[in-house]
């Protein structure tokens, strides 16, 4: 059983800049593929980005070219760098796991990213 955490959200002006964190634990963290899901109230829970245990990354076309996924297998962590924020990007945020050549997945308790002025 893989257990996530999330941390790193906050509230930020638009223009502005976060970073979020996900540790994984319980589970053999490069066996899987990691994401990071958000959803804002209202509206059904969308993929943000996505990277394999290879480094294969895809974004959604929303947040190309500003948000920035990576993984550190050695230290079972994920992360998020969000730049030039916009108030459209507000949501909760939620890491999720998916276990290769399995139907398997997990999520963590989600963080709430605001982008407001």
């Amino acid at each position: 059983q893989v257990q996530l955490v999330e941390s790193g959200g906050g509230l930020v002006q638009p223009g502005g800049s976060l970073r979020l964190s996900c540790v994984a634990s319980g589970g053999i963290f490069s066996g899987h593929v990691m994401g990071w899901y958000r959803q804002a109230p209202g509206k059904q829970r969308e993929l943000v980005a996505r990277i394999t245990n290879g480094g294969t990354t895809n974004y959604a076309d929303s947040v190309k070219g500003r948000f920035t996924i990576s993984r550190d297998n050695a230290k079972n962590t994920m992360s998020l760098q969000m730049n030039s924020l916009k108030p459209e990007d507000t949501a909760v945020y939620y890491c999720h796991a998916k276990r290769i050549f399995s139907s398997d997945e997990y999520w963590g308790q989600g963080t709430q990213v605001t982008v407001s002025s």
